[in-house]
């Protein structure tokens, strides 16, 4: 039998180094890839210790090597700056509040990665997610949960089609972060301590607004705050500098009070009281079922309205167009517009979308 052979996305770090030992150890024929998706250089500013630096691709490098695997560069910039950057700025500038991991997974890791594979002749792709992909009895492919709960990454890749999870491996599902670490002490990797990437990739220090602004030349207007009932109540500095929930940076009220809706329209955020930050439904947009098959009827489903959310029972119900409405057994907090809604069936990925309202 001819050995089966896998091009895997290696962003330097300690969970896709230990992904690409394992499928070696498996019998695969492993590939290594990093690909180039952004450099602090591209905007004057300083070297960045992330996924997207220059020693990211070097510590991927050294894992290959002492692997005795092939590695290469591959050039995204292009297409991370128009489906990711942009749309990161953009959703801001709108009022919104965008999760660019997830388009970068959705058009890069898992559309033009696989492309590049199938196109070399590859197999299957892989990356070091937490989550497990498995096929049922009926031959369809499913995205699970991974078993270890709290490094779970299924929320990001609510966006497999089919095709895509037929030529995708995750070794990782099945392993929790402190196994894969003594693996990569065992392995004898460089990066076994290196600490797991938390900001957003391209955006130095964490600071979005500086980058926003120097990115894209917008400049923040002031505008009102609103109370629930119109009235004007004080000054914002601008609408990138918030976000749905928020109650920190906002002024003093004398009580507690958390951004409610930004409206890009009209250059406000409204304010509510301590309770009012909760919703019990949402609308979504730009809905993917995994299984390729759009709902036909009401279900009930658990659903995740943020990463780090515990899943929370709803019911999901269709809509024309693409969308969905969930209404959801006890209030959500801070349902956010931009941000990703995912549905699941157990520990079974159904799909997700992007909140609309």
């Amino acid at each position: 039998m001819k050995q089966k052979s896998v091009l895997i996305g290696m962003s330097g770090g300690v969970d896709s180094s230990v992904a690409a030992a394992l499928l070696k150890e498996q019998g695969y024929h492993v590939i290594g890839a990093t690909m180039r998706l952004w450099t602090y250089q591209d905007n004057d500013s300083a070297a960045h210790e992330g996924c997207c630096a220059e020693s990211a691709v070097e510590d991927a490098r050294r894992v290959c090597d002492k692997l005795g695997i092939d590695f290469y560069v591959m050039n995204f910039k292009d297409m991370f700056r128009d489906k990711v950057v942009d749309y990161f700025v953009d959703e801001y500038i709108r009022g919104r509040t965008p999760n660019p991991c997830i388009a970068c997974n959705r058009y890069l890791k898992f559309d033009a990665m696989l492309k590049k594979a199938r196109a070399m002749g590859i197999d299957y792709i892989a990356t070091g997610h937490y989550a497990l992909i498995e096929q049922d009895k009926n031959g369809t492919y499913i995205l699970r949960m991974s078993k270890a709960a709290k490094k779970d990454q299924s929320y990001v890749l609510y966006n497999f089609n089919q095709e895509q999870l037929a030529h995708t491996l995750m070794p990782l599902g099945g392993y929790n972060k402190d196994e894969v670490r003594a693996l990569a002490e065992k392995y004898g990797f460089e990066v076994a301590g290196k600490p797991d990437s938390q900001e957003i990739c391209f955006v130095e220090d964490d600071d979005y607004v500086r980058f926003i602004r120097d990115y894209s030349g917008y400049e923040p207007k002031e505008g009102d705050i609103l109370d629930i009932n119109g009235n004007v109540i004080g000054r914002h500095k601008g609408l990138i500098y918030y976000t749905i929930g928020q109650r920190k940076g906002i002024g003093a009220y004398g009580r507690p009070m958390f951004v409610m809706k930004i409206d890009a329209d009209s250059n406000t955020i409204t304010l509510g009281e301590k309770g009012m930050e909760f919703s019990d439904e949402l609308t979504a947009c730009d809905v993917n079922f995994i299984s390729g098959e759009f709902l036909a009827d009401i279900v009930n489903v658990t659903a995740k309205v943020r990463y780090q959310a515990p899943p929370a029972p709803a019911k999901l119900i269709p809509l024309d167009g693409g969308r969905v409405r969930l209404v959801f057994d006890k209030p959500q907090r801070a349902v956010t517009p931009g941000q990703a809604v995912v549905f699941y069936g157990g520990d079974i990925v159904l799909g997700g979308g992007t909140v609309e309202r």
